[in-house]
């Protein structure tokens, strides 16, 4: 009697599993579709890279160190030859004088400035998502900036040699400063001085304007930055004459 019940329960235990399998084969699997995976940029396309990131800030910086030489140079050398002493002895205002230089070398910057940006776009082939317009106007007001300064730091140097020794001192910082190198991993006391260099404000401009297509008058607290550091240096200019006259 047991051998039979056993005997029922093993070919019990065998159809169950027989039926499993078969239910198991019936039953359609579902099929998985292949995913598709697509990038889409929110600023840029594939080929941009670490030199589209770096370039608005070069240009900044080309502008700013070359409109700075010249016109420190020019200056210096009208001082030196003469020029600016018999200048200074006619009624002319000191505020004329600096507005007057100002206003000349500021021709050269404003063709320095647009030969920088059109060689950028043109043979270098950079896209410029935003304005062209305002590139130009941010570079022209930091071309106004480095004028300034120029004429400033011209009038505490007695030679060439002297005023060459500004640029690692006034320039050539200004690099890392900029956004090159991430200031969030700077120290703090080094970030609190990024904030008196002009092209930090030009560089962050021009970068929103050529790689996310930012409207100039998004950009206005850079801009109100570099015109108060115009502002500043030319009336620093006219204080600065007083050195070789007083009215």
């Amino acid at each position: 009697m047991n051998q039979t019940v056993a005997g029922l329960q093993q070919k019990l235990t065998q159809t169950s599993i027989a039926l499993a399998v078969i239910t198991h084969q019936q039953i359609k699997q579902p099929t998985i579709k292949q995913m598709k995976l697509k990038n889409h940029y929110a600023y840029g396309n594939a080929d941009t890279g670490f030199f589209n990131k770096i370039l608005p800030i070069l240009i900044g910086f080309f502008v700013f160190f070359f409109v700075f030489l010249i016109s420190g140079m020019a200056l210096l050398r009208e001082r030196t030859s003469g020029t600016l002493d018999r200048l200074l002895a006619t009624p002319v205002k000191r505020y004329e004088i600096v507005f007057g230089y100002l206003l000349s070398y500021g021709v050269l910057a404003i063709i320095q400035t647009l030969v920088f940006v059109l060689v950028t776009i043109l043979i270098l082939g950079v896209q410029v998502v935003g304005n062209i317009g305002s590139l130009v106007v941010v570079n022209l007001l930091l071309a106004l900036v480095a004028l300034s300064f120029g004429i400033l730091l011209s009038t505490f140097a007695n030679s060439e040699f002297q005023m060459m020794q500004f640029i690692p001192i006034v320039v050539i910082p200004q690099v890392f400063f900029t956004g090159i190198i991430s200031l969030d991993s700077m120290a703090n006391w080094v970030q609190v001085i990024s904030y008196v260099m002009p092209i930090r404000y030009s560089g962050s401009a021009s970068s929103a304007i050529m790689l996310r297509g930012t409207h100039l008058s998004a950009l206005w607290p850079e801009m109100a930055i570099l015109l108060v550091f115009l502002v500043i240096s030319t009336i620093l200019n006219i204080t600065g004459l007083k050195r070789y006259r007083k009215v």
